[in-house]
């Protein structure tokens, strides 16, 4: 029995040693403490056509640090999410080596956050999500918005997500990038939101609802959070009616009562919702009430279904007022009668100790305890700004893009300090000095693109 054990122990000191002993991964100590905007990582074009590229998980496991996922939106009311492909969705997607069978994003994204959780010691994972058509024009989540894309992306990437100001490379080990590309309207709409006449309700709970028109007759809301920090997460986004000047009232149900003038004329339109601890709001049908202009709208309490609507007349000349009950779908409406008492606010709202007051414009929010921001989603995602954008998708972005035969503006963007994308990067010839951080190629294994990123973080 002692010979046994003798023998044990010295087969554990032995183990014990060569694992001291054995050689470190050279990316341990390779560029951990370059700025993650300072790095140069290999990187795939259209990284989901396999083809000279081979599989994500192959790419990912030869140092690929960076993919694109060209995505479409239009089949996600119908499956439940976005699709893969090129031209359209499918199109240009290889299934083999490993790679999802289908071409829904989640599963792709899945392959990543897969890769990432197995080598929590490899350089950050870049994901850029290319948007093949405009998120922005999708009415609501259901339909494959931009709210329904960033939930994907958190649901997917978890706490392996890395969002605001990125540190270094070592920081950021273990960890998923993810950025917006493509379709110009979408990126714009990811960083902030237009509109003209906001009007804003809160109840007890801390939930909010804002609504606003857009100028051209299409009304449209926002929901929310008012959170243990005095600042509002905005959950869901969606447009609801056609209109002008709305008005919204909140109760502590979650039941939602919006009124607004027609997008021409005086007719007055109400309308009944619920809103669910998703953020979500089932809208019922709206119904003509009155003529009128400047309609608002106000809970008489916040733990009933007693509303009371002022509006002023055509003319201007005096306000009226209605009193109804909010039902399931529709207000019953009760007295109605000229009043000397003022329309109630519609751009401040209070409850429970909280205030809210939105701005139009470019969207915004303030809080009794926290300064104006704009109303936009949580931004769990980066924004790109290509060679060509407009100023706004410059302003404050940190990844810049454009095709590799573009030097000019890959120098141009390494020199201020930001990370550059060249895509179609299939010639040595394309490099610049210095390289493009994500020199974008379709042939991730020609022997020329390997000895030009022998140095890339892996």
């Amino acid at each position: 029995m002692t010979d046994l054990r003798v023998r044990a122990w010295g087969a554990a000191v032995t183990a014990a040693a060569l694992i001291a002993v054995a050689p470190q991964p050279a990316h341990a100590a390779t560029g951990d403490d370059l700025p993650f905007a300072a790095a140069v990582f290999k990187a795939t074009h259209n990284s989901y056509s396999g083809g000279a590229r081979g599989s994500i998980t192959q790419q990912l496991d030869s140092g690929v640090r960076f993919v694109e996922l060209d995505v479409w939106s239009g089949e996600h009311a119908t499956i439940g999410d976005f699709r893969v492909g090129h031209g359209s969705p499918g199109d240009q997607v290889d299934h083999s080596g490993g790679n999802p069978a289908g071409n829904n994003l989640r599963d792709w994204l899945s392959t990543v956050s897969s890769w990432s959780a197995a080598h929590p010691g490899a350089a950050p994972i870049t994901v850029l999500v290319d948007m093949k058509d405009d998120l922005t024009a999708r009415a609501s989540y259901r339909e494959g918005n931009l709210g329904a894309l960033n939930e994907e992306i958190r649901d997917v990437f978890g706490s392996r997500l890395a969002t605001g100001s990125l540190g270094t490379v070592g920081s950021l080990r273990g960890r998923v990038v993810t950025v917006l590309s493509g379709n110009a309207t979408g990126r714009s709409g990811y960083r902030r939101d237009s509109g003209s006449n906001p009007a804003v309700a809160i109840n007890a709970n801390g939930q909010v609802v804002e609504v606003h028109d857009t100028g051209s007759g299409v009304l449209w809301y926002w929901t929310g959070r008012y959170g243990a920090d005095g600042r509002v997460t905005w959950q869901r986004h969606g447009r609801y009616d056609t209109g002008k000047t709305p008005a919204v009232a909140l109760n502590n149900d979650g039941t939602v009562v919006e009124v607004h003038q027609a997008p021409s004329g005086t007719n007055l339109w109400s309308r009944v919702g619920r809103l669910d601890e998703a953020g979500e709001i089932t809208w019922s049908a709206s119904a003509k009430y009155d003529t009128g202009t400047l309609p608002t709208i106000a809970f008489t309490d916040l733990a009933g279904t007693a509303v009371r609507e002022i509006h002023k007349s055509q003319s201007a000349s005096q306000n009226w007022d209605w009193r109804g009950t909010a039902g399931a779908s529709t207000i019953t409406w009760g007295a109605h009668a000229t009043t000397s008492d003022s329309r109630y606010p519609t751009g401040t709202a209070s409850a429970a100790g909280r205030t809210v007051t939105v701005t139009g414009g470019t969207l915004s929010v303030a809080t009794d305890r926290a300064p104006a921001t704009p109303i936009r989603l949580p931004q769990l995602a980066f924004v790109e700004y290509q060679a060509g954008d407009s100023a706004t998708l410059k302003d404050g972005a940190v990844f810049w893009a454009a095709t590799a035969t573009n030097k000019a503006f890959m120098v141009q963007g390494r020199q201020a300090g930001v990370s550059v994308r060249g895509w179609d990067f299939d010639a040595a010839a394309q490099a610049t000095d210095p390289l493009a951080n994500f020199p974008a190629t379709n042939t991730p294994n020609a022997t020329w693109y390997q000895a030009l990123l022998k140095d890339a973080v892996l």
